[in-house]
């Protein structure tokens, strides 16, 4: 597959995992690039690929020739939690590449997908450096281990699928705990959110300037049994 404005896209496999690859025309295995782990919502399942070609992530970011590679698996379950490890086995494999940037590494996804890329960033919080989750949500409690990586979030204010409080509550727990996150709600926008994250050019400039800072974990303050659980 070959996109507009310089952009190439091939079709790989990753054990159970379908997957594109989007680089730039340019692109040279001698030279790193900072990467995008995009992570699609729910109307991207299954096992046609190409469907994830056709996601608006790529038609619109395709149109800024931007120098950086994109990995973008499709989820085959029903959820991205259902194959959060083999998502995670992807993650680490997609990083081994010799030209990704290994200080300019970021998770971007949308709905179903803006929930993996909150979970997927608490999870591995030293391999990122930053995130941008749209109409997504998380656990808060657990936020405190982004206050270390930059993080843009997106979300309608009209969503009725994911309430645009469960952005300001995760990007609220981040801050809380010493982090820069940011969010933009979208006035009268729906679910499709997306739209706006990805149609904002200055976003992806944003993006690109960020490098991985040292993790520094946070103290865990959940883990007595008789109060949480």
């Amino acid at each position: 597959m070959k996109g507009d404005f310089g952009v190439k896209k091939t079709i790989q496999k990753h054990n159970e995992l379908d997957y594109i690859i989007s680089v730039p025309d340019n692109f040279s295995e001698e030279k790193t690039y900072p990467a995008v782990i995009f992570l699609h919502g729910a109307g991207g399942r299954g096992r046609n690929i190409e469907m994830i070609e056709t996601n608006p992530y790529f038609q619109i970011t395709d149109k800024y020739e931007l120098e950086m590679v994109t990995f973008a698996p499709q989820c085959y379950a029903n959820s991205w939690f259902d194959i959060f490890e083999q998502l995670s086995d992807f993650v680490d494999d997609m990083l081994k590449n010799k030209y990704v940037d290994k200080d300019r590494v970021y998770v971007a996804g949308a709905s179903m997908g803006g929930y993996a890329t909150w979970q997927m960033a608490m999870a591995h919080p030293e391999l990122f450096a930053a995130i941008v989750p749209v109409c997504g949500g998380g656990m808060y409690w657990n936020a405190g281990r982004l206050k270390d990586m930059g993080v843009w979030a997106y979300h309608g204010s009209e969503d009725p699928v994911v309430f645009p409080e469960e952005s300001r509550k995760m990007v609220d727990a981040v801050n809380n705990a010493g982090g820069h996150a940011k969010l933009t709600i979208c006035d009268g926008v729906s679910h499709n959110s997306w739209i706006n994250a990805y149609s904002n050019r200055e976003l992806f400039d944003w993006l690109m300037s960020q490098k991985r800072s040292d993790y520094h974990s946070e103290e865990d303050k959940y883990n007595n049994q008789e109060d949480f659980g």
